[in-house]
């Protein structure tokens, strides 16, 4: 949507990089033949400011028409419908959703090229003699950015960071790339500081930095979705290995190990207090700014006035108890699912189009919709002082600990997978249920909605080609996104990816 007719309601919101990438084509290219101005071992760099330059820009993760959008708009938790011309953009939207995009579409070509900038950053402090300690959070970084690199197409270019430019990248696949980032996360973790709650004094850092902790738990999805990544059909079956379910499980428990525990107070997870559960985020910063998630599904009538655009579906909402704490406040001002008559901070109602008291309807359709359709997510708190997303949340990880003591690992701790999804559920306010693969899923999506993990843990359980509201397409191809057509028109090495 044009959203150009709401900024003026936007109070306080200085976010123009989002507004205009949420309204124009991203022209700016980082294409795969990126130049390496260094060769290597000189200094003319500097290797702390280029630190700073990646770490700000992980805010492209949560942009609407960046990462964030090939992450979430294709699964059953996030929907962009078209309100009459509103958010119409050419179907770029509903592409996402319906798992009809091609190689040309935007968001698709802005993410590609985001991640590989990002790997392209690191790569430079490198090059630029760094610290031990800045190698090891370049190293970090760059395996981060890679691994969604991996996940999302299958295939990584890669220029060593003594290649120059006249160097096509050569590309890794899903497999080498997954060898690749474990290695480097495994070459960071010696030189990287400890990584606990309540960060910021003299032996841990701030959750906005590369830690240990966080090392650990990007190492613990990787094997947890190992399987996925080695299978020579990406759409699989997958044959999970009890070996790799352990190194999960050993990760965990590092992570745990490290102070880390989940927090009684969930929303207070996207806030800007420190939690027991926050592990990396994105540093305070105006391109990292979480509200925008706000925006993204607020009414603009509603205060702070948003952007009246995303949803979550209604068979994903009735995943929950009503008595689930996860689902917030349905009615008032606040974190949480919004659903039904909406009222104001005073507790007076807030008006539609019509002058009709503003009522978000479970009811939702891919287009053809009026102003008020669909079911809101506020997860952060609507405050632009907020300024750090979160990445890597210790729920997760604990998440992660019980899936793979179901899918064969060996239970540690004197817990089982049972006990431990018993006392996570009795922190949300609701009672226990089986410990099944089945149920995790679920929960998963109960936890961690609108996290950007729900599209790779869906491809995981073998759901994300399964039909849901308003998506009917079930082709397996869809798995992987394509290559963009300017990426493989820039180097010979890449190929596009089957289906497409």
């Amino acid at each position: 949507m044009l959203i150009y007719n709401y900024i003026k309601r936007i109070s306080g919101f200085v976010l123009g990089g989002l507004i205009v990438l949420g309204c124009t084509d991203l022209e700016t290219e980082f294409p795969d033949s990126l130049p390496i101005t260094n060769t290597g071992g000189t200094t003319s760099g500097d290797p702390a400011a280029l630190l700073s330059t990646n770490y700000n820009r992980l805010g492209d993760h949560i942009w609407q028409d960046n990462v964030m959008s090939i992450l979430e708009h294709p699964t059953d938790e996030m929907m962009g419908p078209t309100r009459g011309t509103d958010w119409g953009d050419n179907g770029i939207w509903r592409q996402l959703h319906q798992h009809t995009w091609d190689p040309t579409h935007n968001w698709i070509r802005v993410s590609w090229n985001s991640l590989n900038s990002l790997v392209f950053v690191s790569n430079q402090v490198l090059g630029f003699n760094p610290t031990p300690e800045q190698a090891a959070e370049a190293r970090f970084l760059r395996a981060f950015n890679m691994f969604y690199g991996m996940d999302l197409f299958g295939q990584v270019p890669f220029r060593e960071v003594n290649e120059g430019v006249e160097v096509d990248p050569r590309v890794f696949s899903r497999a080498e790339a997954f060898d690749f980032i474990v290695d480097d996360l495994e070459q960071a973790i010696p030189n990287l500081p400890e990584g606990m709650p309540g960060a910021g004094n003299d032996i841990a850092v701030p959750p906005g930095r590369a830690s240990k902790a966080a090392a650990y738990a990007l190492l613990a999805r990787l094997y947890l979705n190992k399987a996925v990544y080695m299978s020579d059909d990406p759409a699989g079956p997958y044959s999970f290995d009890a070996a790799d379910m352990n190194r999960v499980i050993e990760y965990a428990d590092l992570v745990t190990a490290s102070g880390f525990s989940l927090d009684e107070n969930y929303f207070e997870n996207f806030q800007d207090v420190e939690t027991t559960e926050k592990i990396f985020t994105t540093p305070k910063s105006v391109t990292a700014q979480p509200e925008a998630y706000y925006f993204m599904g607020a009414h603009y009538n509603m205060n702070p006035s948003g952007w009246n655009g995303f949803v979550t579906l209604a068979d994903f909402y009735n995943k929950f108890d009503q008595e689930d704490e996860r689902l917030g406040e349905p009615n008032t001002p606040g974190q949480g699912f919004k659903v039904g008559p909406q009222v104001d901070a005073n507790g007076e109602p807030i008006l539609n189009r019509r002058g009709n008291q503003l009522t978000f309807t479970p009811e939702v359709q891919i287009a053809g919709n009026d102003d008020q359709s669909g079911i809101r997510v506020y997860k952060y708190h609507p405050d632009v002082n907020i300024g750090s997303l979160v990445l890597l949340r210790y729920a997760d990880v604990y998440l992660m600990k019980i899936e793979a003591i179901l899918r064969g690992g060996t239970a540690t701790g004197g817990v089982t997978a049972q006990s431990m999804l018993d006392e996570l559920r009795a922190l949300r306010g609701v009672e226990s249920i089986p410990a099944t693969l089945e149920n995790i899923l679920d929960e998963r999506g109960r936890e961690l909605y609108w996290e950007r993990v729900r599209r790779t843990d869906q491809i995981r359980f073998g759901t994300y080609t399964d039909t849901w509201q308003e998506k009917t397409v079930t082709d397996p191809t869809r798995i992987l996104f394509p290559i963009p057509q300017v990426a493989i028109d820039s180097n010979p090495n890449l190929e596009q990816n089957p289906g497409y």
